[in-house]
This record gives C-alpha cells, structure tokens and sequence, in this order.
C-alpha cells in the first residue's frame, strides 16, 4: 500500500475514532446523570483492563515485556492522571454537556505546547506562543468572564484539558525508552487498580437497560483505542492528528440531538478559535518535525 493510501486509511480511522469517542461521551454523560461517577469509570476500567492484558498477552515477549518500563514511576502518574481526567470530564458532561464541555476541552493541545517548555525542555518559538495566546482567548469568550457570572463548573473542563495535556506530556517523556505498547499496558492496569481503590466504596445498583449501556460504554472504549492505535500504525501522527477535533463536531450534535442542548454563538466562536489555533500548533510542530535531521 502506498503512502497516500496508508495516509488517506489513517485519516478515516481517525475519523471514525473520534465518533466513538463522542458516542462513549453521550453514554457516559447518561449514565452519570442516573448513577455516580467513580463506578461508571471503575467498570470501565475494568474492562479496558481486560483488553490491554490480552493484547499484551499476544505481543511479542508477553506480559514481562508489556510490565518491564524504564520509567514505572512516571508510567503509575500517567495511569493515575488519567482516570482523574476521566473522572472530571464526566462530571463537566454531566454540569454543562457535551458542547461547552467540549468546547473548553479541545484546547489541550495548546497547554501541551506551553508546557513543553518547562517539562520536556522543547524550544517553543514565538509564533506558537501567539497561537497559544489566541486560542485562550477563545477560551475566554467560551466562559464569557465579566459578561456573565462564571459558574465553577465552566472550569472543570479546563482542569480536564489541564490533566489530559500533563498525561500528553508524560506519554512523550515515557516515549524515549517505552514502547508504546508498554505504556498501553500501564495506562490500563494503573487505571484500573486506581479507580478501584476508590470506585468500590460508590457501588450501587443498576437497572437491566443502563447495564446494557454499560457494556456499550466499555465496547466502545476499546474499539476507540484500537481505532487510534491503527490510525497511527497506518499513517503519521501529523497527518491524522488534525481529524481529532471532529470529536467536538460530533459530540456537539449528540448534544443537540439527544440532550436538547444549544448550541450558544459565544461558544461556536470561541471553539472555533480555539481549534484555529490548535490546528497552527500542530502545522508548526510538523515543519519542526520536517526541519529536524
């Protein structure tokens, strides 16, 4: 296959990434409207426990190879910082919905280029310092401050965004000695013994139906992951990346459609920035990527 088939199969895989990950909000947003959300992440877990063990089950090498990081502290904060991430964006579909939540979320591709800096040491040029500075701007009139009282639950997306970039950063560090099969494997099994260490203290009762969206819910989070693991197996990272923000045009029009939500002219602008934004960060990390010998 050609690099151009390879590049156009990756982008359709992306694509089709991020709608799953945009259904797996809704239902998510669902279940946490009936039931508490430690629980809802815990069974998650679980189940993408069960999936990372028996993918690293058939690698090359088996678990002793999926287990043996160089980094096994670092690997622990990024399982950690992720469940803690979920937890919240949870909560923000649940206080806002999915379009704000959204919306506030997708810049944390900007916070990963500011804090490139301070803890990768990445030189981060002045260019993408304005960009960065542009998208918080649509941030900014996303959350309408002074205009209208901004209710804490505006920041908790922005917390999540915060979270998910530090996990970003993390994964790049681990990146230099870790196959990315290795910090699959973490991410899952420190995911899963975190949330239940908390999650089993919050156990309630299900109905039949909601059991079915729970096993929805964890289907869809594996078939998300494979579908972005393929995606970056077939084609470049920079190729696909820039198809990620669909997940905010998908995830808006579950929203509308199914939550009755609006979709407020402050809040398309400001996303719009944002994701302006974040597409030039991306542009310029690739022409560096490009430059690089």
């Amino acid at each position: 296959m050609s690099t151009a088939q390879n590049t156009r199969l990756g982008i359709w895989l992306m694509i089709a990434t991020t709608f799953v990950f945009a259904v797996q909000d809704g239902i998510s947003r669902h279940l946490a409207g009936q039931y508490n959300v430690p629980m809802i992440v815990m069974i998650r877990f679980w189940f993408f426990a069960v999936f990372v063990l028996a993918l690293a089950a058939r690698a090359p090498g088996g678990l002793r190879a999926a287990v043996g990081s160089h980094y096994p502290w670092l690997q622990t904060l990024r399982g950690v910082l992720l469940v803690v991430e979920v937890c919240v964006m949870v909560v923000a579909f649940t206080r806002l919905g999915l379009i704000e939540s959204h919306a506030v979320f997708t810049c944390y591709p900007l916070l990963v280029a500011a804090l490139s800096g301070p803890i990768l040491r990445e030189k981060v040029g002045w260019r993408r310092w304005t960009a960065i500075g542009v998208g918080f701007i649509g941030v900014l009139i996303i959350l309408r401050p002074g205009l209208a009282v901004v209710s804490p639950w505006a920041l908790v997306p922005l917390c999540a965004a915060f979270l998910f970039a530090l996990y970003g950063l993390l994964t790049r560090y681990v990146a230099q000695k870790d196959a990315a099969a290795v910090s699959f494997f973490w991410t899952g099994t420190v995911g899963a013994i975190t949330m239940s260490i908390g999650g089993v203290w919050f156990w309630e009762p299900m109905t039949a139906p909601d059991w079915g969206w729970m096993a929805v819910l964890c289907c869809t989070a594996v078939l998300g992951h494979w579908l972005l693991i393929r995606s970056y197996e077939v084609a470049e990272a920079s190729a696909v990346q820039p198809f990620a923000y669909l997940q905010l045009v998908f995830a808006s029009a579950l929203g509308i459609v199914l939550f009755g939500e609006v979709l407020q002219v402050n809040v398309a602008l400001g996303a719009l920035i944002v994701v302006g934004a974040g597409l030039f960060t991306l542009w310029r990390q690739w022409l560096k990527s490009q430059s690089a010998p």
